[in-house]
């Protein structure tokens, strides 16, 4: 089963906690044991997990800031004419796709973990997730 749904983000480093929308597919796909594959569609923004409390997403932030600044010169800009090259290299880093193993029903997260969409564009945008659940 194929769930998709659509996030707003504000850009620059949004960070949205997107744990219940892929368990939510998760419970309409009825889906015991297995795994759900979350993917974004998007070349400027990342799926990972984290523990979602302001501090690890402000230290997450700006450890991304110093990784790849926001600032810096990059080909992608001279290429294109817009500023976004740090987005697509972050992006890069941090991947855009991410397995959970499904048991018992419920997604096998670790107690402070959740699923996060990252938005690092210059703008806000509606982003698109897929959320492939694979019965087992």
């Amino acid at each position: 089963m194929l769930k998709e749904f659509k996030v707003q983000t504000k850009g620059h480093t949004d960070i949205i906690d997107i744990t219940s929308k892929v368990a939510e597919a998760v419970r309409i796909a009825d889906a015991k044991e297995g795994m759900a594959f979350v993917f974004i569609a998007h070349s400027t923004a990342a799926i990972t997990t984290i523990e979602y409390e302001p501090g690890v997403v402000n230290d997450l932030k700006r450890i991304l800031e110093k990784i790849a600044p926001r600032e810096a010169d990059y080909e992608h800009h001279q290429r294109w004419g817009d500023y976004n090259g740090a987005a697509h290299v972050k992006s890069a880093i941090l991947g855009v796709d991410l397995f959970v193993p499904i048991v018992g029903g419920e997604l096998v997260l670790g107690t402070w973990q959740q699923i996060v969409l990252i938005d690092f564009d210059e703008y806000p945008r509606q982003r698109r997730v897929l959320v492939k659940v694979i019965k087992s």
